[in-house]
């Protein structure tokens, strides 16, 4: 469902003015002023926007799409055990493993191929079991108070499109002739 652009005349604009001088060491120029033309409910809709500017020939480097709004939301993608503690930090462990064993074989002289295999196996096995023994003493110092994984992310509620205050007419105009 497309979300109908939203007026921007409910705000001053502001313009931006540069601070100091460009020509002297320690000068910043601030970018240009931008208004918005419009306000998404997803990412989505804001993107097909702008893909829209794009094909009408508008210099989409003005342009830039803006999160409002915004929260964390962790969500709890299982149970955490001594098990699944283990095994994570093996996986995390197996791989740095495996690639300092591969680099040092690659130093060998005599049969750098085999060398670098081998070692590359070995590091795989011993960073594999660091990992696991780090993996379980970080989850016993927790004792018991986060016992879950989770992912963090951020998400906005809002999508605005915004664009520098020279041309958000124009922009403006092209994105009311799609509707």
């Amino acid at each position: 469902m497309s979300e109908q652009p939203t007026p921007t005349s409910d705000r001053p604009q502001a313009r931006s003015k540069p601070i100091g001088d460009a020509r002297t060491p320690g000068s910043v120029t601030m970018a240009p002023a931008r208004r918005r033309i419009a306000t998404f409910h997803n990412y989505a809709d804001a993107e097909r926007a702008v893909e829209y500017l794009t094909t009408r020939g508008f210099p989409v480097e003005r342009v830039a799409i803006v999160g409002r709004d915004l929260q964390s939301v962790e969500q709890i993608v299982g149970r955490l055990t001594f098990g699944s503690a283990a095994w994570h930090g093996a996986l995390a462990g197996a791989l740095p493993g495996a690639l300092i064993g591969w680099i040092f074989g690659l130093l060998s002289w005599v049969h750098p191929l085999i060398a670098s295999l081998l070692l590359a196996l070995y590091g795989l096995i011993f960073g594999a079991v660091l990992g696991a023994i780090a993996g379980m003493i970080a989850y016993a110092f927790q004792r018991g108070r986060r016992d879950f994984a989770s992912v963090a992310t951020v998400q906005a509620r809002e999508f605005d499109v915004v664009v520098d205050d020279q041309v958000a007419d124009d922009a403006a105009r092209l994105l009311d002739e799609r509707v």
